[in-house]
């Protein structure tokens, strides 16, 4: 009998320890990896080259974490003061530290005040079951179990360096502040590695009751302190409570990057690692505020700035728009798509030169010229509403003149000049030529700021053209020849001849650099756009300055809007860093070229082998056959009904020999000399010499008011 009942009660007794095993089973316990990869920072950082923090963006609103700290990284001081304040004995127990929980036992039994048992393993074995559990754990004594078997799992499946890291990365520290790296960073400014002393102290005091009172906490940094009076440490302590509460100011160097670059939501990237430079990005940040403030008076608000390295692609600065003075500071300036004003004439001469129909000495003239199109006459203007004559086309180019360069067009036609800007990465100009016009020579089609810079850049890199790069990891892709260099290389000297651009600039001015570089402006329509954009041997400054909403500026141009910026741009980026200028390739020659009097004395000029002049001379008006220049061919002219007929005469303009010449309206002969009183309907003018034989003949149309 007494067998039996040994056996029922041993029976009895197995029975009850495997149901406490059962009922006090932790669960899955997992795995260091899997706790490490599961971290996620409550913020997305934009990084620059160097691994500076340009940008800041919140992605997780419920706590405030930093990157995950590894144990190496954090200060020595502070894994001291966690040790000696949480478990003196982590490195010598299995999870559960004995001697600490008879201690506690014998408080509880004298009555004496409560003394915590718990060691790092089975907060952190608390902390990851709250994980899994999405929510606190009870203070119950099945919790108290579980934690204990948590622990001493953990202990046989991860070394104590891990333990201790997820620690000190998973506690909270006050407020909703959770992980070492954001307790570092936003309590204290610091890196985990630049903790003090006092600083660690202080953060140790906290684990046990992170959002104690502060009367609390002093106690307790100062009983941690082994110094009196514990003044330092409540400094620290003092400085802990005045920040946790507070938002931290997050860099925003590079909004509209972050907003580009950086994920959003949960397991979004934590940090991108980007092609920038921090000192550059923040004087371009500076620089283009001061120049918007400057120009406030005259309707400017809105800006963008972008630099690129020549040789690598690497974008340097990307500044969207100024969030002072813009009314729509979400707006990314750098790839916002605006008119491009003249900014495209360095392409469309770099044709001509190409397919050879100019050199960068042949004579433009620059006088009125009237085309006829489908939707009616095209009369270009130079942007002084003047005119040059005779011209280079280096002088041409440098000055900006309009009319030489819708000359130019009608060499190399629009859809050439199209597809060849499509070839520079302009990929917004797609429509075929007709869509665009004679005016896709000054700029008609929309392009962006990143387009612009690129295509420049391409210029400084003799032709070779390749992606811009703006994160580290981007991959450098072969450039492709997209113009030969040769013509590169006569481009840029165009561009960087201050005496070429002297009509319209004059002698000072902020396109000239104490060291060599090449520039072009550009001023869109009603003056809504400003560009300057250009290079030097190692860097693209491109620079747009106008409005996102579209309205226009008040009398700025890109020489006083957007040249400036660009200025004091490139005399940042060559501060210590000289620039020379392009070697001459060996398809190049330099000749010595003899003008008439009237174009200056002879020059120094640079061709393509093999088109290379050494005088040049203007064809002879009296040579030039005789023609009808007024009204233009394809011309429209309306009556206005509130003119009386008498005042609505037109006079007619011919060039040539006017007494060997016969103008004839209808088979009407005209005295070329009186003015004409015009008739609705199509008309055809006659020139005609003295024999008969017809020298020019142009129709044109006369409307007049409806009934």
């Amino acid at each position: 009998m007494r067998v039996k009942t040994g056996i029922a009660l041993i029976a009895i007794l197995l029975a009850s320890i495997i149901a406490l095993m059962v009922w006090s089973a932790p669960g899955p316990v997992p795995s260091y990896r899997e706790v490490r990869e599961g971290w996620q920072p409550s913020r997305s950082a934009l990084l620059d080259r160097n691994g500076h923090v340009l940008h800041v963006r919140r992605t997780d609103f419920s706590m405030r974490r930093g990157q995950w700290a590894a144990l190496r990284q954090v200060s020595p001081a502070l894994l001291n003061a966690v040790i000696e304040a949480e478990d003196k004995r982590f490195y010598r127990h299995h999870g559960i530290d004995w001697h600490s929980v008879f201690a506690a036992a014998l408080n509880n039994a004298r009555n004496r005040p409560l003394r915590g048992a718990s060691t790092i393993s089975m907060q952190l074995a608390t902390l990851l079951q709250a994980r899994q559990q999405n929510s606190p754990a009870r203070r119950t004594l099945r919790t108290k179990l579980r934690q204990a078997r948590f622990a001493h799992t953990l202990e046989r499946h991860w070394s104590k360096e891990q333990i201790f890291e997820s620690y000190l990365n998973l506690l909270s520290y006050r407020g909703e502040i959770e992980g070492i790296s954001a307790a570092a960073s936003q309590l204290f400014g610091k890196t985990t590695q630049g903790l003090t002393q006092d600083e660690s102290l202080a953060l140790a005091a906290l684990l046990p009751a992170p959002n104690a009172k502060p009367a609390r906490l002093f106690s307790r940094v100062c009983a941690l302190s082994n110094t009196a009076p514990c003044n330092g440490p409540k400094s620290a302590m003092q400085t802990i409570i005045a920040k946790a509460e507070k938002a931290p100011q997050a860099p925003s160097l590079a909004p509209h990057l972050a907003a580009r670059l950086l994920g959003t939501g949960t397991g979004s990237n934590t940090s991108i690692n980007t092609t920038l430079d921090i000192n550059i990005q923040r004087f371009a940040s500076e620089a283009l505020a001061r120049q918007l403030s400057a120009l406030s008076h005259r309707n400017v608000r809105d800006g963008a700035i972008l630099v690129v390295e020549n040789a690598t692609g690497n974008v340097l600065a990307w500044v969207g728009s100024n969030p002072i003075t813009s009314r729509s500071p979400h707006v990314d300036g750098v790839r916002a798509h605006r008119q491009a004003g003249s900014t495209l004439k360095p392409h469309l001469y770099a044709l001509a030169l190409e397919r050879r129909y100019l050199t960068a000495a042949s004579l433009l003239n620059d006088a009125p010229i009237h085309l006829e199109t489908a939707g009616g006459l095209y009369v270009p203007q130079n942007y002084d509403h003047g005119y040059k004559g005779l011209v280079s086309a280096r002088t041409a180019l440098g000055n900006s003149l309009n009319i030489p360069a819708v000359r130019t067009l009608l060499l190399t036609g629009v859809e050439p000049f199209r597809e060849r800007l499509y070839d520079l990465g302009y990929a917004n100009i797609t429509r075929d030529g007709d869509y665009y016009g004679f005016s896709l020579a000054l700029g008609s089609a929309e392009v962006s700021l990143a387009e612009q810079v690129n295509a420049y850049r391409t210029l400084a890199n003799g032709g070779k053209a390749s992606p811009l790069r703006l994160k580290a990891g981007d991959p450098n892709i072969k450039p492709r020849q997209v113009l030969p260099e040769s013509v590169a290389y006569i481009v840029s000297s165009m561009l960087s001849d201050r005496s070429a651009r002297l009509i319209t600039f004059g002698l000072s001015n902020n396109l000239n650099t104490p060291f060599w570089s090449a520039v072009k402006t550009g001023t869109s329509k009603a003056m809504r756009d400003n560009w300057c954009i250009g290079y030097s041997h190692d860097y693209t400054v491109g620079i747009w300055v106008g409005n996102f909403e579209g309205d226009p500026m008040h009398g700025v141009s890109g020489v006083s809007g957007a040249a400036p910026l660009w200025h004091d741009m490139m005399t940042m980026l060559h501060q210590r860093r000289p620039s020379i200028p392009p070697v001459m390739p060996d398809s190049v020659i330099a000749s010595l070229v003899d003008y008439p009097s009237a174009q200056g004395p002879p020059r120094r000029e640079v061709f393509l082998k093999g088109t290379q002049l050494s005088h040049i001379r203007p064809i002879s008006i009296k040579a030039q056959r005789a023609r009808i220049v007024r009204p233009a061919p394809g011309a429209i002219l309306a009556l206005d009904p509130d003119i009386p007929p008498k005042y609505q005469l037109i006079a007619f303009s011919i060039v040539g020999n006017k007494p060997n010449m016969v103008l004839t309206m209808d088979a009407t002969p005209l005295n070329m000399d009186a003015l004409w009183q015009p008739t609705p309907g199509r008309h055809n003018l006659v020139l005609r010499d003295k024999t008969g034989n017809i020298l020019d003949q142009i129709s044109f149309e006369v409307r007049a008011p409806s009934g």
